[in-house]
């Protein structure tokens, strides 16, 4: 199909809307501190795993300030089934004296300054910057990196030269939902092994020409 990235983009928005009108984060949380320390904890680790454990952690440390004067040992029993806890537990208390020593506490709203964080990459900051802040963003995550390689837009595995490559041709005000989308897309249709091109509502101008 001989069509631009941008008219791609397009294509794959609308398509994606409207197989899944329903974009959202799957990782609960009712503030900016919560949905950045669910965020680091879902490295290498289910979103519903994230989300069994958050509860009783964020109903011990209620504030950056409480997690700053945290114990890590303490933290890491309540993150204990999450993988790499011990590392995740040090990043968590670090970036919560980080924000209480140079953001008064509270979370910041650009990409340059979440990324000065402990353990917050440029995947965290801008789910942080779409969802929280409302400005757009592109969060690659490995179901991106997958489904917008099948679908042309790229054939690298850089994720922040995707990043710039994808805000390049979506719109911004699509941006952030269609990432949440390609989570979902890819969890039930393009999935890593076997992709379900049958199913897939993107076929007609997908490029990946190996399975379509």
């Amino acid at each position: 199909m001989d069509i631009t990235p941008k008219e791609r983009a397009a294509l794959a928005v609308a398509a994606l809307k409207k197989e899944y009108p329903n974009a959202v984060c799957s990782l609960v949380y009712t503030d900016p501190l919560q949905l950045l320390i669910a965020t680091r904890l879902a490295a290498q680790c289910t979103d519903a795993r994230v989300n069994i454990v958050t509860p009783a952690l964020f109903e011990r440390f209620k504030t950056a300030s409480d997690l700053a004067q945290a114990d890590v040992t303490e933290v890491e029993e309540y993150i204990k089934s999450c993988g790499l806890y011990k590392t995740k537990a040090r990043d968590i208390v670090k970036m919560a004296q980080q924000l209480c020593d140079n953001f008064n506490g509270e979370v910041p709203g650009t990409i340059e300054e979440l990324t000065t964080l402990a353990g917050i990459g440029r995947k965290t900051a801008n789910l942080v910057v779409g969802d929280i802040f409302k400005k757009p963003a592109v969060v690659v995550d490995t179901h991106c990196i997958r489904i917008t390689s099948r679908l042309g837009f790229h054939n690298i595995k850089d994720a922040k030269k995707i990043e710039f490559i994808l805000k390049a041709v979506l719109d911004p005000k699509e941006s952030n939902d269609f990432c949440h989308r390609l989570v979902l897309h890819g969890r039930a249709v393009c999935t890593a092994r076997k992709p379900k091109c049958d199913k897939c509502c993107m076929s007609e101008f997908c490029e990946n020409k190996e399975i379509v």
